[in-house]
């Protein structure tokens, strides 16, 4: 008897809650390996109202019907190269090539450097299924040299797949260098680093863009490599040798026509398989030989990989395929996780595998010319039967590169392995399987006509297609009736089983099924249930199914519990810290139970290394788990409930991730449904799920119990709507285990059944039975009470659906009625089913009765009705001798999830009951008494103990307006109304009269009283209808909303107590220059209201001199105090964008410093973000993490910053729907997607705009004075009329955009909308930017409510052809401008009247405090002396002094009144946060691209009403100009210059040395020294001047360039490049190329102090820079000292020493270029003396015979002496051809 789970508290009230789940994360989860979201992520059978309380006879059902695996989906990767370093090789050309899959993209080509600068963004676009995605590999590879004609050299790539980017948190990896290596020669070791950014966005995920780290940061690149988290940072090189031995049950391929042509032709029948194994692995591909005609082929040969390790590639793709002459086949394909197979612990394991089977799963086994499920057998969605195993062995070696035998290159290679012994996998053994049928109902009516029947087929066995199988490997037998001679010879006595020889029954009778209702039939087999059964033999394995077990019953127990507490928490009950403290008592004691079962049998054959290792890790993860839910439980407080369920799932995740065996062995069960000889439908059973065992921890949760099983399509089929309807519900008895554990197999089922059996012959035992007539049955009356539904989907067009729901029990159904137009209908009906005969014990069925089925469908007056949705439901139980009462009876309502598909589809609210008939008829049954007021007919409604208590509410109504209509049927809406209805009762809004010119109501607020439950959970949903009245009274739908919740409008009197402030003043003491320090996350300073505190905090500027003389003592802080006329709005924004990060970083940190302290209870100490970071060293990474609070510290000026909001505004202030709310008005059909929540932006057609309030009669609130009964409970709300406002739009810039044209970039300008107002920037556009700086201001007067919707897009320019549309964002200006916290003009941190942070506000702060006083009726504003304020019963204390332009000091105010503003959120009753000056960064979407970021906008917006003061000018926010500014580089001397060449004359070694230097970015710009010829000792002597002009933004800390792109290029582009110079030095040759002696690259703004001398002048300078002091030329201005030259060395990658420069840096600003000139090299004005270069390069002028001599006697003897033999012998021919003619005339003629 299974233990029944306790359910805590909750027995006692009621026995069966539904367990509701939250589905948001559901798909995205678990879709991401590929399955259907299952056990990873959520167990689904508790999702439903098929409760938690299972019995020993019933195992749960599963829901979710349709396969989510292999629907294509829309995924976006974007990918920006940055910039590349230390690249191998001298003096390249380098481009970046970025691959996915066949996709290539390329950058631009940059010259002779080795850390070239890109920062270019590459976006591609995919639609395929999750699995395809994640298994394409992303590479990245540097080219060296490619032009037009020649295809370039690679330098080295870098590849991961693109699962490992979408498993990192926020699905991207930010500002990381990724690690090149070169494939063919891996002793290589590292080729360079690549710093890119890479992100991936499935349709609906929204990107966040990390802070922006430091510059400096950036530059660690060992500490920023592109791994994931846990990745050694060092990776090695490693061989995976992957072993594959055989494969067996192959489907009998082409057995028809073919086979017979075949034979005719051939004479003999071969097997028509010729099977290979093709395995993929990190972009590779390897194959195994082909086996010609064999179905039980033997290869004998492992496939090797050389990859780096660990592998950045998640799964190895195993595939079995037939060659054929035409194109392949894939058989079957089974994916490799190597995560599953090793673990990166300390007491870890390499990947290692097998000697193992694994099984293969795809299409049908029946062959077909035309196979419709054949991307099943590619792996693509889940397989729908077995197709062959596979035996193979995984083994994974490091290499060591050192060693003489390590390969070079990563190409794959196959070899032979010697053959494996028989039983290496395991010893075969025999397995029985089986099955009853209790029942089969819901069959889909299409097929209702034929004779239907159930196959039963595990592995190849029980498949009619394959006849009997004579495998080799198992000697002769089969699943016919051969004698199983070879097995008995293997096994001892004592096992045999004697069976003798039984026949395998896989398939059940076929018959015809009898109709149950419209849509459904169901088959009749009342008491007589048919049964199969099947002999098959496989490795005993059973061990890992068993432990897999025990852990998958523990985690199923804890995702349950954690359920119920989730539940208690919904519905509000109490103590759900018990339960859950209950819940990690359980998981604490299933963990124990696995420590003590999990060690068995291990001296079993077959075991592998993976099977012991894995049982350590298990052992050591499972004691882990078990011993902090042990530790946790102590820690559970009502406080921190929430924070325990996390840490709860992160357990079962774990859990399950461990019980997933990568290991097969038995293959998994398969439920066919055939109609007619035609596969219809099936269901998949893993086979651990029904495994028996005699432990009982051990057994498969549905071993020898009663399944409910959902059939479904097949393959694709099975997507979208044609798979969310049933095909076959059918209810079935599963027992599976070794022949030999037979004896109980029938223990589960429901007890009162003869076995029906095939007679045999005389002394042979009985088979098992073919059928088993039930003699016990039961009568029993369904009662269920369907008392309402709410978000149910919107099947029609109108957005609206006409529900009415089916109930099925057993083999019988019943309908609601149909209500019409709602997606929320209150049925309040009672359905009574009449004769239900459900057939075994009573005590068993009133443990665990059958399920009910609720289908939702929606009334089409023609055609059939349209699916809605799904749920099931576990009616509770009476039996004919209980009594009817407390506590389980009458039910309660509960609320059950609804399904459609996989999405959640609304919930209904309802409850069902089970009364069984006893002997004296339905007599004993409790009467229905239903409300007697309303007469329904022949309709029943639900009865009065079940039905909610009401009580009466008023619910009033806000009724503001209607905002951004669409047309309906092509008519524009014109005089709209909006309904109200809530529980029957409701209410009309007034006509608009003229929607265009008037889209406001002209009365305000309306109420209506109604009956609603007094339990708020059970309130009925509020529909808002819109209606446009036409002409002769017709009347249109518009468009419509239903709050499903009523909650957050509840209105709760305040308590008198709360109101009544204590009388002791509070002085709150705030200085104005509090630091800007990140310690204002919200500079609120809580006081009791009881307590006399002051606060201080502390001013600045008091002790300015004090503080200078301490730094000076401190260490040298070398910066300038700030010059007010050189700050710009740009210096805020810069600053409070430094603030932004460091805000985050902190936050970051505080988190992580949470994690690694795990065990403490985080909620007890909230983490404040201001303390965390200073502790902040991070535990566990390795790295020292300044403490952040330091860059304050140091040097940071003291500016007023602005509040930069990483995202929209709305999203900080709660949409600003502080008293006015915007309902999304919809219509049309719900979208058939996924994910429904992304299509609904289609149908969104509108927006209403209003309120709701609603309260008991009862407690009618008290009125305060002056209270304005029409208004309600809506006082002090601002009239609607029209009003005239200017709108003040800046733009500053945006990020990331989506690039428009063909070369990866765009031309973005801003476009602006609003109302009929339309601005196209176009002349200002951008050229060829992603990151486009605009800083432009926009005025646009604006009347609301009728322009109300502001839009700002970004456009790409075209040349030619119409603009693209790039992304825009829509802002709601009327809800901000009407919102309490005053989002009109943004309140600045300080208050002053010039300068770049001027008071922007027409209305000053004192105006501002004013009027919110007078808005609020609160007591003040009084000013007193001393710089004090009182508001209400706080006092605030500020300066009073205030400078104007000419430095004269005036009283004022102002700080006062501003301190306030800042703290508005804590004056009492009216308080709330008001809008700081801010940029916020808004999405920019595309209508065609739905949920998927384009880029983002940072801007802001101000708004003036007409009727006050006009604002000033608007704010120059101008991109900062680039300053002019001029390098001048003396180039000195060299030393030590590495000597090139040897001198022809006197052989000696020998450098003719020049220098070239350029600023990056401008090679063009290059400047060369004169040569210093003949160098012997490597000195050189230059006085050279390189002048370099160029443009800087500080603050930015790049160089800007426009130039042309190409010859072509329309216009000039602007670049952003880091100042860098390089300096370069060559050897100067006359005939051949310069030789490319070193380099070095000095980024200006940090670069090494130059050294004194050259002998301090080391290699160290450049190979850690990091410790050296660094200094910047823009501070520095003059810089003299050596540096050195470097290049890396050929043989061993090492950077060497090639020479020394002096050189002088010399940095003026282009005015003071102007004044003082100077030429380039040794030009005027101001030229540099001649140098002194000793004589050495024109000795051999002087000693010519010297070095004659040295060239003839020495170094070219022998040359010499062939060149003078040779030119004689040229002579003598030439003389003898020259006289020969003559000679030979002479004597011809004889003169």
């Amino acid at each position: 008897m299974k233990r029944s789970k306790h359910r805590g508290h909750k027995e006692d009230k009621h026995g069966d809650e539904p367990a509701i789940l939250e589905t948001e994360n559901l798909d995205r989860d678990g879709m991401f390996m590929g399955r259907a979201p299952d056990p990873d992520t959520i167990s689904l059978a508790s999702v439903t109202a098929v409760t938690t309380n299972v019995s020993n006879k019933r195992s749960k059902p599963d829901i979710k019907m349709e396969p989510s695996s292999g629907r294509p989906m829309d995924y976006q990767i974007s990918v920006t190269v940055i910039e590349a370093r230390q690249l191998v090789g001298l003096n390249m050309d380098p481009m970046v090539c970025v691959e996915i899959g066949d996709d290539k993209k390329y950058t631009s080509m940059k010259e002779s450097t080795n850390c070239p600068y890109y920062n270019e963004y590459f976006v591609f676009d995919f639609h395929v299924p999750p699995d395809v995605m994640f298994d394409k590999i992303l590479k990245l590879s540097v080219i060296h040299s490619k032009n037009l004609l020649r295809s370039g050299t690679l330098v080295g790539s870098f590849k991961l797949d693109v699962g490992t980017i979408y498993t990192q948190p926020e699905h991207q990896f930010y500002h990381k260098w990724a690690l090149l290596s070169d494939p063919d020669d891996i002793t290589a070791g590292c080729k360079g680093y690549i710093k890119c950014d890479v992100a991936v966005v499935a349709k609906g995920d929204n990107l966040k863009t990390p802070h922006k780290a430091t510059e400096a940061d950036d530059d660690d690149i060992e500490g920023n490599l592109l791994i994931p988290e846990g990745v050694p940072a060092e990776r090695q090189w490693a061989r995976y040798y992957l072993k594959i031995y055989r494969a067996e049950g192959l489907p009998r391929m082409n057995t028809s026509i073919m086979a017979n042509v075949k034979k005719a032709f051939i004479g003999e029948n071969k097997d028509l398989v010729d099977p290979y194994v093709q395995v993929l692995f990190a972009g590779q591909k390897g194959k195994t030989s082909v086996q010609k005609s064999c179905y039980e082929p033997i290869w004998n040969e492992q496939i090797v990989f050389t990859e780096m390790f660990p592998p950045l590639c998640k799964r190895m793709k195993l595939q079995l395929r037939d060659s054929d002459k035409v194109n392949d086949v894939a058989i079957g394909t089974h994916f490799l996780d190597l995560r599953k197979i090793s673990n990166d612990g300390d007491k870890g394991f390499l990947p290692t595998l097998g000697p193992a089977w694994v099984n293969m799963y795809g299409s049908t086994r029946t062959y077909s010319l035309m196979d419709e499920y054949q991307e099943l057998n590619d792996g693509l969605g889940e397989g729908v039967s077995f197709r062959a195993r596979l035996l193979i062995s995984l083994g994974v070696e490091i290499l060591d590169p050192s060693s003489p035998d390590a390969p070079n290159s990563t190409d794959v290679q196959v070899e032979g392995v010697p053959n494996i012994s028989e039983t290496a996998a395991g010893k075969v053994d025999e397995f029985f399987l089986f099955g009853s049928f209790l029942e089969a109902t819901m069959v889909d009516r299409k097929i209702g006509d034929k004779p239907i029947n159930f196959e039963v087929t595990i592995g190849y066995y029980g498949n009619e297609n394959d006849g009997v199988i004579m495998s080799k490997t198992r000697g002769k037998k089969g699943d016919g009736d051969e004698e199983e001679s070879d097995l008995i010879q293997h096994s001892s006595e004592e096992e045999m089983d004697d069976d003798g020889d039984l026949t395998s029954v896989a398939t059940t009778p076929p018959m015809k099924p009898v109709i149950t209702d419209r849509n459904y039939f169901h088959l009749p087999y009342f008491d007589r249930k048919p049964c199969i059964y099947i002999k098959s033999w496989w490795q005993d394995q059973r061990r890992r199914l068993y432990n897999a077990n025990i852990i998958d019953n523990t985690a199923d127990k804890l995702e349950d519990g954690l359920n119920d507490v989730q539940e208690i928490i919904k519905t509000e009950k109490t103590y759900p810290e018990r339960r859950l403290r209950g819940v990690l008592e359980e998981l604490s004691q299933g963990c124990s139970q696995f420590l003590s079962l999990a060690n068995k049998d291990q001296n079993q054959s077959g075991r592998t290394k993976l099977d012991r290792e894995r049982l350590k890790l298990c052992m050591a993860e499972v004691e882990a788990i078990g011993q902090q839910a042990k530790a946790m439980r102590t820690q559970v407080k009502k406080s921190t409930v929430r924070d325990k369920i996390k840490l709860a799932h992160n357990f079962l995740q774990k859990l399950r991730f461990l019980a997933d065996e990568p290991q097969h062995s038995v293959p998994d069960v398969f439920i066919w449904m055939i109609s007619n000889g035609k596969r219809i439908a099936y269901a998949r059973v893993p086979s651990k799920d029904i495994l028996f065992s005699n432990v009982e921890e051990e057994k498969g949760k549905d071993c020898g119990k009663v399944k409910t099983l959902f059939l479904r399509i097949p393959g694709k089929k099975g997507f979208g709507p044609a798979g969310w309807t049933v095909q076959a519900k059918i209810e079935i008895y599963l027992w599976l285990g070794l022949t030999r554990q037979r004896k109980d197999y029938m223990n589960g089922l429901p007890n009162g059944f003869e076995e029906n059996k095939l007679s045999r012959g005389p002394g042979l035992p009985p088979s098992p039975p073919i059928s088993l007539t039930y003699m016990m049955k039961q009568i029993f009356q369904l009662r269920v009470h369907m008392y309402q539904a709410r978000s149910l989907f919107a099947a029609d067009s109108t957005g609206l659906s006409d529900p009415f729901a089916r109930v099925f029990f057993s083999t019988q159904s019943q309908v609601t009625e149909v209500l019409a137009e709602t997606l929320c209908p209150t049925w309040d009906q009672l359905l009574v089913i009449e004769n239900v005969e459900l057939f075994g014990e009573a005590t068993e069925l009133r443990d665990d009765p059958p399920i009910v089925v609720i289908e939702i469908y929606d009334q089409d007056t023609v055609g059939k009705a349209d699916f809605m949705g799904r749920t099931f439901a576990k009616p509770v139980v009476k039996m004919a001798d209980e009594h009817y009462g407390p506590p389980r009876f009458p039910p309660q309502l509960e609320y059950y999830q609804i399904y459609r598909g996989n999405c959640a589809a609304g919930e209904m609210l309802a409850a069902f009951e089970l009364l069984q008939i006893g002997p004296n008829g339905k007599a004993d049954l409790p009467p229905i008494d239903g409300p007697t007021d309303m007469d329904r007919g022949p309709i029943l409604p639900v009865p009065l103990g079940i039905r909610p208590v009401l009580s009466k509410y008023r619910i009033e109504v806000l009724f503001w307006g209607l905002r951004d209509l669409k047309r309906v049927n092509l008519a524009q809406v014109d005089r709209p109304r909006v309904d109200i209805e809530c529980a029957g009762k409701g209410v009309q809004s007034a006509l608009i009269p003229n929607y265009r010119k008037n889209p406001n109501f002209s009365t305000l607020v309306k109420s209506f009283e109604v009956d609603l439950p007094e339990n708020e959970l059970l309130h009925p949903p509020l529909n808002i209808r819109v209606v446009d009245c036409r002409a002769f009274g017709r009347y249109t739908l518009v468009g419509n909303h239903a709050v499903t919740s009523l909650r957050k409008f509840i209105y709760r009197p305040t308590d008198k107590q709360a109101n009544n402030w204590s009388t002791t003043e509070e002085i709150i003491v705030v200085s104005m220059e509090s630091e800007p320090n990140f310690k204002k996350m919200d500079t609120v300073v809580k006081l009791d209201c009881g307590s006399d505190a002051v606060v201080k905090v502390e001013d600045d500027e008091k002790d300015g001199k004090g503080k200078k003389k301490k730094r000076k003592k401190g260490e040298e802080i070398e910066e300038e105090e700030l010059d007010e006329s050189m700050l710009d709005w740009w210096s805020k924004y810069f600053a409070s964008i430094e603030t932004l990060m460091e805000i985050l970083k902190a936050q970051e940190a505080a988190l992580s410093d949470s994690e690694d302290k795990d065990d403490v209870d985080l909620a007890d100490g909230d983490i404040k973000p201001d303390d965390s970071p200073v502790k902040g060293t991070k535990k566990g990474k390795g790295k020292k993490k300044r403490p952040a609070a330091d860059p304050f510290e140091r040097k940071k000026p003291k500016l007023d910053e602005l509040k930069v909001y990483p995202k929209e505004l709305e999203s900080d202030f709660d949409n600003f729907e502080d008293w006015l709310h915007s309902f999304n008005l919809f219509r049309g059909k719900g979208g058939d997607d996924d994910d429904q929540n992304v299509l609904d932006e289609d149908r969104i057609v509108g927006k209403f705009k209003g309120s709701l309030c609603m309260y008991k009669v009862s407690d009618d609130a008290s009125r305060e004075m002056n209270f304005d009964s029409n208004m309600g409970m809506f006082q002090n709300i601002p009239h609607n009329d029209p009003i005239n406002v200017l709108v003040r739009i800046y733009v500053i810039r945006a990020t990331d955009l989506h690039p428009a044209d063909i070369n990866g970039k765009a031309d973005p300008y801003i476009a602006i909308r609003l109302g009929k107002t339309e601005i196209k920037d176009k002349e200002n556009y951008i050229s060829k930017q992603l990151n486009p700086l605009f800083g432009k201001s926009f005025d646009v007067e604006a009347t609301f409510p009728m322009d109300s919707t502001l839009a700002v897009s970004i456009y790409d320019w075209d040349l030619v052809g119409t603009d693209d549309l790039i992304g825009e964002t829509k802002v709601d200006l009327e809800n901000r401008f009407f919102s309490k916290h005053r989002a009109t003009c943004g309140i600045t941190s300080n208050y002053a009247i010039h300068g770049y942070n001027v008071w922007r506000d027409p209305m000053k702060p004192t105006h501002i405090l004013a009027k919110l006083c007078k808005e609020g009726k609160l007591d003040g504003p009084h000013y007193g002396p001393s710089g004090r304020v009182k508001v209400e019963n706080r006092v605030f204390m500020a300066p009073t002094e205030i400078e104007d332009e000419n430095g004269l000091k005036k009283q004022t105010d102002e700080h006062l009144a501003l301190t306030v503003l800042k703290h508005w959120e804590e004056i009492p009753r009216v308080g709330c946060k008001l809008v700081p000056e801010h940029v916020e960064t808004r999405p920019l979407l595309h209508p065609d691209k739905p949920g998927i970021e384009q880029g983002r906008i940072e801007m802001w917006v101000d708004m003036f009403p007409k009727d006050m003061t006009a604002p000033g000018p608007a704010l120059d926010i101008a991109p900062r100009k680039p300053k002019k500014f001029e390098l001048r580089v003396i180039i000195w001397n060299t030393d030590e210059v590495v000597l090139e060449d040897d001198d022809i004359f006197t052989g000696e070694k020998s450098s003719d040395i020049f220098v070239r230097g350029w600023l990056k970015g401008q090679q063009e710009d290059k400047q060369d020294t004169d040569v210093h010829y003949h160098s012997i000792t490597g000195e050189g002597n230059f006085n050279w001047r390189y002048v370099y002009p160029f443009d800087y933004l500080m603050a930015e800390e790049k160089i800007v360039i426009s130039k042309k792109e190409s010859m072509f290029a329309w216009d000039e582009t602007e670049y952003k490049i880091p100042a860098r110079l390089n300096l370069q030095v060559w050897d100067a040759d006359h005939f051949s190329a310069d030789d490319f002696l070193g380099a070095i690259e000095l980024d200006l703004n940090r670069f090494p102090r130059g050294a004194k001398t050259p002998k301090q002048c080391t290699i160290e300078m450049v190979t850690n820079e990091g410790e050296m002091p660094l200094v910047s030329i823009f501070k520095q201005k003059r810089i003299k000292g050596w540096w050195p030259f470097v290049a890396r060395n050929e043989e061993d990658d090492e950077f060497e020493l090639t020479g020394k420069v002096e050189a002088e840096l010399h940095l003026l600003t282009g005015e003071e270029a102007e004044k003082s000139p100077a030429g380039e090299g040794r030009n005027e004005p101001d030229p540099l003396e001649k140098p002194n270069r000793p004589d050495t390069s024109l000795l051999w002028f002087l000693t010519p015979f010297k070095a004659i001599k040295h060239l003839v006697c020495n170094q070219y003897k022998w040359l010499t002496i062939k060149i003078v033999s040779a030119l004689l012998t040229l002579a003598m021919l030439a003389l003898f051809l020259y006289s020969m003619p003559g000679y030979m005339v002479k004597k011809m003629l004889g003169a």
